[in-house]
């Protein structure tokens, strides 16, 4: 573990620093992951997963679940909209226990968070949701031409004071040849194994989304023991309601008695005070 101040100016332990992942690019993969709740959180640092994405509005739910994982909070794209907006994100995500920032906004806007400090993770390659600039959903990268737009692009990113990328659904071979011509720590996600950082969501590691992206592979089978204990509670509340109507629950087990003989005095005195209403 690794001491550091956050930037919220809190003592902490690491299992990483951003000097141990910058120094460790080329030499060692490091694995990341996914998490929405300190659950999740808790059981990614169990595993022993270096580095978790998270969104900024989750890091103290993250934090309260892996207190000593490396980090990055990302700025999602469409919850702020100017890049002072991004930088005041930026800066309440790193006070609040992030590591890094991620971003997939422009080059100027990494720039700005760099420009304070901030550890900052640029998005290329497919860009969900600036997919229709590319024509849709598709894997990137696969001509030696858009490999090249993809390195000049790595270029600029790591001009503009980023230390990290995320490439998604890049053709392996350009990352194998780009990745090491580049100071960015490349975090792949379905863009093969030549990449420093191994990304993959924690549910579909886990097999717990219904329909996986091609580059996903699962794990365990979260899904197949979801549907099997909802198979249980739909069986639970059936077997509840047909006791309840046919008159086995409550039952003498799960009721309360009287004490003896207190029932009978109990009905001598409703006889004489309260009669059956009629």
């Amino acid at each position: 573990m690794k001491r550091i101040y956050t930037f919220g100016g809190y003592p902490a332990l690491r299992n990483l620093t951003v000097a141990d992942i910058v120094a460790g690019k080329g030499q060692r993969k490091f694995v990341q992951t996914t998490a929405t709740s300190r659950i999740e959180a808790a059981a990614a640092e169990a595993a022993g997963i270096d580095h978790l994405s998270i969104v900024d509005h989750d890091i103290a739910e993250a934090r309260a679940g892996a207190l000593n994982t490396f980090t990055t909070a990302a700025l999602m794209a469409s919850d702020y909209a100017t890049h002072d907006e991004i930088l005041r994100a930026g800066i309440s995500a790193a006070a609040a226990g992030a590591d890094a920032v991620y971003t997939l906004r422009s080059f100027e806007a990494v720039e700005k968070l760099a420009d304070e400090g901030l550890s900052a993770q640029g998005h290329l390659g497919l860009v969900p949701r600036l997919s229709t600039n590319i024509g849709g959903l598709r894997a990137y990268g696969r001509t030696a031409d858009e490999a090249m737009k993809l390195a000049e692009d790595l270029r600029r990113l790591e001009d503009a004071g980023a230390y990290a990328v995320e490439l998604e659904c890049v053709a392996d071979e350009a990352i194998a040849e780009i990745s090491p011509r580049t100071g960015l720590v490349t975090h792949s996600i379905g863009s093969g194994g030549a990449a420093d950082v191994i990304f993959l969501f924690q549910e579909d590691a886990c097999g717990d989304t219904p329909n996986p992206p091609r580059h996903a592979k699962a794990f365990a089978d979260m899904a197949g023991i979801r549907n099997r204990l909802e198979a249980e509670r739909l069986l639970g509340l059936q077997a509840y309601r047909a006791a309840v109507l046919d008159g086995s629950y409550p039952d003498a087990a799960t009721s309360i008695a009287m004490k003896p003989g207190e029932h009978e005095k109990l009905r001598e005195a409703l006889d004489k005070r309260m009669p059956f209403h009629r």
